[in-house]
């Protein structure tokens, strides 16, 4: 009890620090009294929250290894691109707010469609062998939107591989990526997205689901035995971290200009895969706090000029060296009581 009340406050913290923040940066940007700087990270800051906070539902609770969560980011946010275009020139839809939502909710449907058909084959794997296949995905899908060409014409969309003799406005090119994207995401929409992904992976997490997932993470053999159907609960974590990369793409990609393939590479999913680990393996709040200061880090660090991915990479070592000192850890659990490994909770649920 004590252990699901110290879990309760932990969460309720975050979303009222989250609030809080939300709130902040909003008077700031109104009065505008925030750099010009911060004020364009904050929707990729946004988008890459939701990317850690799903990757850790993968890597952190369910305990597997992907590598190609940027392929889900990347078919999301070319998705979202073309479902946008389309409404836009095909259907006259003006109002960019509801355009926004059902650009962002197509980019998750399709990124979670994609997200179900690969797992069914490559989550029967385990270990490296599951990583090397989702890094393959990942790879094969850049390579694949490097090809695509997609237009609208009145109220029909077409695509076209290798082919850029569309009829009609194009909205996506190739190897030059989406073209002339009306850049329609805001501050408030990716604030909104980050909370839902809250609410979904934290309830998932601390529901049966969560435990049966968990529990097959720590005891794969003994969950068997128990009649957990592991397939079907690491399933459930792979498909919904797929749909919420899907999100999050659909909100970065029309936050931009012009947007190329080649911008989702391997790099993308590494980067993705470094916040959940600075911030803690199974750790959501730690991931917010990570993939945060790691989007704003290189921009503040631009006045070392050629010495700035030097300094970045020293002080990435640094802060794991203090993130895995004991004193460290000791203290973070003196600060949170009856804070325990995700794991021990899996086990005595």
């Amino acid at each position: 009890m004590k252990t699901k009340k110290a879990r309760l406050i932990t969460n309720a913290v975050t979303y009222g620090v989250l609030i809080a923040l939300f709130i902040i940066l909003t008077v700031m940007i109104n009065n505008k009294s925030i750099t010009r700087t911060l004020k364009g990270q904050l929707i990729p800051i946004c988008s890459w929250i939701v990317m850690a906070v799903s990757l850790n539902l993968v890597v952190g609770i369910s305990g597997e290894l992907s590598l190609g969560h940027a392929g889900f980011m990347s078919i999301g946010a070319f998705s979202g691109i073309v479902i946008s275009g389309w409404l836009l020139n095909g259907f006259g839809m003006e109002d960019t707010t509801l355009r926004l939502l059902l650009a962002i909710i197509a980019g998750g449907l399709i990124a979670g469609i994609f997200g179900a058909l690969i797992g069914i084959p490559v989550l029967r794997l385990r270990g490296d062998y599951l990583a090397i296949v989702t890094l393959a995905f990942g790879e094969i899908i850049k390579n694949v939107m490097n090809c695509v060409y997609t237009s609208v014409e009145g109220t029909t969309l077409h695509f076209g591989f290798l082919n850029s003799a569309l009829p009609g406005t194009l909205l996506l090119n190739g190897p030059m990526g989406a073209v002339k994207v009306k850049a329609i995401s805001t501050f408030t929409a990716g604030f909104i997205l980050v909370m839902v992904t809250l609410v979904i992976v934290l309830n998932l997490v601390n529901s049966r689901s969560g435990r049966a997932i968990m529990a097959a993470r720590d005891n794969r053999i003994a969950a068997e035995a128990m009649g957990i159907n592991i397939t079907k609960y690491k399933m459930m974590a792979f498909v919904t971290a797929a749909a919420l990369a899907g999100m999050a793409g659909a909100l970065y990609g029309l936050s931009m200009a012009t947007l190329v393939p080649t911008k989702f590479s391997f790099n993308e999913s590494i980067n993705v895969l470094v916040f959940v680990v600075l911030g803690g393996i199974g750790n959501i709040p730690g991931s917010i706090v990570a993939a945060t200061a790691l989007t704003i880090l290189p921009e503040t660090l631009r006045f070392l000029q050629n010495y700035r991915m030097l300094a970045y990479a020293i002080l990435l070592i640094l802060v794991m060296l203090l993130s895995n000192n004991p004193m460290v850890k000791n203290l973070w659990r003196r600060l949170i009581p009856g804070r325990k490994d995700n794991g021990e909770e899996a086990l005595k649920a």
